[in-house]
């Protein structure tokens, strides 16, 4: 429950430092990526002195693909939307490249998978209170790269130090993000505070709890109690930053998490 405390956390942290202070998407990644790997090296040494940063360059473009749709998409979805939207995308990926690879869904899997697709497109499509396209498609971008990152990390192995490794390369390419024209970095203290928060506390310590508790869990079990993300980033955002739940996000949450959960355990 700690992870997924810490999960809900970024979105919570990158939402609040965005709509709340003037620091800009890019250096919150920046400084993310880079607080995140230097806690996750801290964590790794303390934890397995026999063992040292082993990324990828594939894997590190596709975190920094990852954390800066997060950050761009945040500047205006809420807490909320954005996670639901980020772990459908998700789920997708990585269910779609697993029927790509010669997986066999069941009928009931079938039925779960299009319900979940439904959930999506009517939560994006047009209306009153549809979130807006291009940070809609910026946060399926994202969740996207972290469905081909978690996919890549499984054949990894070693997944502490392969994090660390991806966090350690991900930090000085993400330098390059900032040479974007018009995106000029822009500071305050309260933005650089959430994204260290966000980059040390719920990317580097709650991925370090997560790939200790995953060693107790069945993967079944492990991908249904990340089924709890989006719940929690919903129930937070309204608490903490007064963010509404609306009908469509209500009845759209229902349908991916349910539509998902059916072909978790259907398997």
């Amino acid at each position: 429950m700690l992870a997924m405390l810490a999960f809900a956390g970024n979105s919570l942290l990158c939402r609040q430092a965005l709509a709340g202070t003037s620091i800009d998407p890019l250096s919150f990644t920046l400084i993310r990526l880079c607080s995140g790997a230097i806690v996750l090296t801290l964590v790794l040494r303390l934890t397995s002195s026999q063992s040292s940063p082993r990324g990828s360059l594939k894997m590190a473009l596709a975190l920094l693909g990852y954390a800066l749709g997060f950050s761009l998409a945040y500047v205006q979805l809420s807490a909320a939307t954005g996670a639901l939207i980020l772990f459908a995308a998700v789920q997708v990926c990585m269910l779609s490249v697993g029927l790509w690879q010669g997986d066999k869904f069941t009928t009931p899997q079938w039925g779960g998978f299009f319900t979940a697709m439904a959930g999506l497109i009517y939560l994006l499509m047009p209306g009153v209170s549809a979130p807006p396209v291009l940070p809609a498609a910026l946060m399926s971008v994202a969740g996207i790269c972290w469905g081909f990152y978690s996919l890549w990390g499984k054949q990894a192995g070693q997944p502490l130090a392969t994090t660390t490794g991806n966090f350690l390369l991900a930090a000085p390419i993400s330098l390059l993000a900032l040479c974007i024209p018009g995106m000029a970095p822009d500071w305050d203290w309260q933005g650089v505070m959430f994204a260290v928060l966000s980059g040390a506390l719920t990317s580097g310590l709650g991925y370090a709890i997560w790939y200790h508790a995953l060693a107790y869990l069945q993967p079944t079990s492990a991908a249904t109690i990340q089924l709890s993300v989006p719940v929690i980033t919903a129930i937070l955002g309204v608490m903490l930053l007064a963010e509404p739940l609306t009908p469509r996000l209500i009845l759209s949450a229902v349908a991916i998490l349910g539509g998902i959960l059916l072909v978790i355990r259907c398997k």
